[in-house]
């Protein structure tokens, strides 16, 4: 990649080839581990922090007192501690092997939900307060299990999670680079023109064709199938490569804006603004200022 600013390394984690996951319980007076990526499964419950920062991929929040946030293989991730003055702050960082559920077996009906899970923090979950408050004793109660059982509690956990309600995405999924699947062969067309253009003019008009949709009809069809309008999808593929190129390259914000799609830098700010809470230039200095992991 052009005007390369600096990459992210892989965290060699302490989790044995032969074991099924590991986990740490500690309390400490501050956040001191780099921004970092690893291919476990992070499920990661954090309290008493609030006012500490969390990055996963490319979302960049302030955290309230509790926060629970499953974060997926290779993902960048950290937490730091920013304005938290807590001298006690309380975590629990569960890890686990991608392959600790096998392809074939997560596709069997019963397993579904944790598949769906497991599938969607390719962008990182965050979970509620209310759920992270729910779950907190079981969490607790899974660190003091060992054997056969503390595998099933593990499953049990992650399969309740998938039900709770109030979860939410983080990072953008072309930033996460995850794959569309919306169950029907013309969303992914639609999704796979834009990913592939998304750096030039693309118009409501041009996916509709792809489709051999109308565009009235199309644009019916993309809300009802994805939640979001056809310029919501469009705006989330370019912010997520916009992010990339923000930490990756020392491009200015105006060539990152242009090299997206984005051709009116206002319109950019403001989209990006709504999307991340802060503006690209504040978002990159956010990114930037936290220690990376080598």
């Amino acid at each position: 990649m052009p005007n390369q600013l600096r990459s992210i390394y892989r965290e060699i984690t302490p989790l044995n080839a032969s074991d099924c996951f590991t986990f740490f319980k500690r309390i400490k007076k501050e956040f001191s581990f780099p921004l970092h990526t690893h291919e476990e499964f992070e499920l990661n419950f954090i309290q008493h922090a609030p006012g500490a920062k969390r990055i996963v991929g490319d979302n960049i929040e302030v955290i309230d007192s509790i926060d629970l946030v499953l974060v997926g293989s290779n993902l960048p991730h950290g937490w730091f501690t920013h304005e938290c003055t807590s001298q006690e702050i309380y975590e629990i960082t569960i890890q686990f092997h991608r392959d600790l559920f096998d392809e074939k077996f997560l596709k069997r009906n019963q397993l579904s939900h944790i598949r769906s899970l497991l599938e969607r923090s390719a962008r990182g979950i965050a979970f509620s307060a209310e759920t992270a408050q729910v779950f907190k004793d079981r969490i607790e109660l899974l660190t003091t299990k060992s054997g056969f059982d503390s595998v099933l509690e593990l499953m049990s956990i992650l399969h309740d999670l998938s039900l709770s309600g109030n979860l939410r995405s983080l990072s953008n999924s072309s930033f996460s680079n995850e794959q569309f699947n919306y169950n029907s062969r013309r969303i992914e067309q639609a999704f796979e023109f834009m990913q592939k253009n998304y750096s030039k003019e693309i118009s409501l008009a041009d996916v509709a064709g792809v489709v051999n949709m109308p565009e009235v009809s199309f644009s019916r069809f993309i809300k009802k199938r994805t939640g979001r309008t056809f310029i919501e999808s469009l705006n989330e593929i370019r912010l997520g490569h916009a992010s990339r190129l923000l930490i990756d390259t020392t491009q200015t914000v105006a060539e990152v804006s242009f090299n997206c799609g984005f051709n009116n830098l206002s319109y950019f700010n403001r989209v990006f603004r709504k999307k991340n809470g802060c503006t690209p230039t504040e978002f990159r200095q956010n990114y930037s200022g936290a220690k990376v992991f080598i």
